[in-house]
């Protein structure tokens, strides 16, 4: 019943172990292109949108991640208060602001 298990064969002497620094290349070589393929855009587009949120002034109409699109009628440290309809105004976060539209937007919507 022997001929199903394989025998076990050691490595012989003198063969090579081969350079350890190579065997590193790889997983070295993985990790750097994560980083340039997922990272990297990701900390770019925080970024921007960091950059979008400070720039947000009174009169902006802005779009919210959850897609609601008003105009932003006051701003305070950490909330906005948006018009989105007449006389209907709403508290958001800024972080919640996800764009800023064109002047006139609204009114095409």
């Amino acid at each position: 019943m022997s001929f199903f298990i394989s025998d076990a064969l050691a490595q012989a002497e003198g063969a090579p172990a081969g350079d350890p620094l190579l065997g590193l290349l790889f997983p070295i070589g993985l990790i750097i292109i994560l980083y340039f393929l997922m990272i990297r855009p990701q900390i770019k587009r925080q970024k921007e949108h960091k950059r979008l949120v400070e720039g947000l002034g009174k009169g902006d109409e802005v779009v919210t991640m959850g897609g609601v699109a008003g105009r932003i009628t006051d701003l305070g440290d950490n909330f906005a208060q948006v018009e989105v309809a007449d006389n209907v105004i709403i508290k958001i976060r800024r972080q919640a602001i996800e764009a800023v539209l064109p002047k006139g937007s609204l009114k095409d919507l």
